[in-house]
């Protein structure tokens, strides 16, 4: 089910307002994806056996990057600060990454599930936010969205739901993921 788009808040400004809230919090969202898959690989990388996963988690790491590339411009453009909490958000999602990969490669899964689960439905919501009165984001926002959700079948497809204790560790994931969008919107 996707979220609810929020409606314009009244007010000069309140547009640009509520724009900077979506870049920031996107802008986030993928620095710390990028570090999540950075502390997988950390794990991961060159451990024997483990060279197919190694080589899915570069590839979407990738389009972490390129995500993150784009929100760095955007953000540029915007004159809009990013989260005052990204040291926060880059530190902690290296260690979601990393810890989430010391439990196994169906761990590793379960956390890009959990991650994508929210982020799919984040991004939904933003699209039909923007779908009018910024139709070019809106139209990235859901490029972006459908290549997360690739990532989460890929990540479901490979064993998440599989993961010793994946409903508390997905839970935990999910909780986690939607109070840094809160969190992020507006520090």
């Amino acid at each position: 089910m996707s979220a609810r788009p929020i409606p314009p808040r009244p007010g000069q400004g309140a547009r640009a307002r509520r724009l900077a809230e979506i870049l920031r919090v996107d802008h986030a969202g993928e620095l710390a994806a990028v570090q999540i898959y950075r502390g997988q690989r950390a794990v991961l990388d060159g451990a024997s056996g483990r060279e197919r996963i190694a080589a899915d988690l570069a590839e979407m790491e990738g389009h972490e990057a390129v995500h993150l590339a784009r929100f760095d411009a955007l953000l540029t453009e915007t004159r809009t600060r990013p989260t005052l909490m990204a040291p926060l958000w880059r530190a902690a999602g290296f260690a979601l990454g990393a810890g989430t990969a010391l439990l196994g490669e169906k761990a590793a899964h379960a956390c890009t599930e959990a991650v994508e689960s929210v982020i799919e439905d984040h991004y939904a919501g933003q699209v039909a936010e923007l779908a009018d009165r910024e139709p070019a984001l809106a139209a990235e926002l859901a490029q972006f969205r459908d290549e997360e959700l690739a990532h989460r079948e890929h990540a479901v497809a490979e064993g998440a739901h599989e993961a010793p204790g994946y409903g508390v560790l997905a839970a935990v994931i999910r909780a986690g993921c939607k109070a840094a969008i809160r969190i992020s919107e507006k520090i």
